[in-house]
């Protein structure tokens, strides 16, 4: 069996990299082709321009020594002459002049023209006087040496170009790729986690219906098998509105009106809701609250959702017999609502997953993993900044803060989020200390 790898981000960029080395490639050749072909025009428009007024100096000359004189009173031009006297042969009037190359000129071709002359190129014109002709002749020897140059220098710029730009798309690609590569390697992950998760429920209720259906059993037996059932039924259920509402945050997250929610309400809310869960374990569930308002601009069903996350976590990890501190807090610009237990805490080494789907702390029984990345995604759309630390109660410590009058400050939460220790140190210089409590330690 054949197996196929998946190209990583390397040999994509690879492949964009050559993709744009070619291109440059072809460009650079149209240019250069371009170049010479100007270049060799411009010089041979010199060459004419030189020849032209040579010739047209020998014609002024009275006779023809003194029109080869003359060319050299000029500025001694390299320039070949010929007089062609009416009906008569060629004479050299210039030293080493060679034959004098096909009579074109008195055909009535155009000139001037370029022609061979004992292997070398020569650019001829002529001047008509009244007993003759005069033929004048340039070497284009410069003119190929000039594009001999031109040739040499792009056959070594090409290559080093080509490799460069190799070189630097090569370097582009792989560092565009990179985030492109780390978002599907964690899709990738949460697809992998999200089966675990929706696995284990089904698991459990295709099993237990088997067993009910499998022979007659009590009705207290059925009782239970359904209770059962139920039970895994909803922690799918909570798994499954989970996901899709991250997947509706994410894409295009739903923006109610924003109005200014304080946060002492928030915090009161919460605390009433969780008293039946708090005293179900023998927990002491704690507000503090400050007596004047701590409004956010947010909407409140959001900040509703991350106070129920954050209370619910803190009360499942503090114990039975733990405390629990909801607080709000208001100073100078900012406003933060924060959560303390007498849990275990959250080790340094585990803040940068925190916020990870389907990352869990430690084996208590409930949750998904999804509370901690709902809450993440309403900090980060409302402007929010994490603070996580160690709680003077001996647990964990998890609060957020927002700028006091931040109206409209609701952004697409698919931006990058500064991982938990980062934003908690972050934090610890910029917040506003909570009443009652340390600072969080990093």
């Amino acid at each position: 069996m054949t197996v196929r790898r998946r190209p990583g981000r390397f040999g994509h960029a690879a492949k964009v990299a050559a993709v744009a080395t070619l291109v440059v490639g072809l460009v650079y050749l149209a240019v250069v082709a371009v170049i010479d072909q100007v270049a060799e025009v411009r010089l041979v428009h010199a060459a004419d321009v030189t020849l032209g007024v040579a010739l047209d100096h020998a014609a002024a000359a009275p006779s023809p020594t003194a029109a080869e004189q003359a060319l050299h009173d000029i500025d001694d031009a390299p320039v070949l002459l010929w007089w062609v006297p009416a009906g008569g042969r060629p004479v050299a009037e210039a030293e080493g002049a060679p034959v004098l190359p096909v009579a074109r000129w008195a055909s009535g071709t155009a000139v001037p023209f370029t022609a061979d002359a004992g292997g070398r190129a020569l650019r001829v014109d002529v001047r008509r006087v009244a007993t003759g002709v005069f033929v004048g002749a340039v070497s284009l020897t410069a003119v190929d040496h000039v594009h001999d140059v031109l040739v040499g220098i792009q056959l070594v710029v090409g290559p080093v170009l080509l490799l460069v730009t190799y070189a630097g798309a090569l370097l582009v690609g792989v560092k565009a790729a990179a985030p492109v590569e780390t978002d599907r390697r964690r899709q990738l992950e949460f697809t992998a986690d999200a089966s675990h998760e929706l696995r284990t429920p089904l698991s459990v209720i295709e099993a237990e219906v088997g067993l009910t259906l499998s022979a007659p059993r009590s009705p207290d037996a059925y009782r239970h098998s359904l209770e059962l059932v139920r039970s895994e039924s909803g922690r799918l259920r909570t798994i499954v509105d989970s996901l899709l509402w991250l997947a509706r945050f994410d894409g295009a997250p739903p923006v109610p009106g924003v109005e200014q929610v304080d946060l002492r309400e928030v915090a009161r809310t919460c605390t009433d809701r969780f008293a039946p869960v708090a005293a179900a374990r023998g927990q002491t569930l704690e507000l503090d609250v400050p007596d004047a308002a701590a409004p956010v601009g947010a909407p409140r069903e959001w900040l509703d959702r991350l106070a129920g996350v954050l209370v619910d976590n803190a009360c499942r990890y503090a114990g039975t017999g733990g405390t629990v501190t909801v607080s709000a807090w208001s100073s100078g610009g900012r406003v933060g609502f924060g959560v303390d237990d007498s849990g275990p805490g959250i080790p340094p080494g585990e803040r940068d997953r925190l916020f990870d789907r389907f990352h869990r702390l430690g084996d208590e029984p409930g949750g998904a993993g999804l509370g901690l990345a709902i809450a993440d995604s309403v900090v980060r759309a409302t402007g929010g900044r994490w603070h996580v630390g160690d709680s003077p109660l001996g647990g964990a410590s998890m609060a957020v803060h927002w700028h006091r009058h931040g109206r409209g400050a609701i952004r697409h939460p698919a931006g990058s989020r500064v991982p938990a220790t980062a934003a908690t140190t972050a934090g610890d210089h910029a917040a506003p200390p909570r009443p009652g409590s340390s600072p969080p330690l990093s």
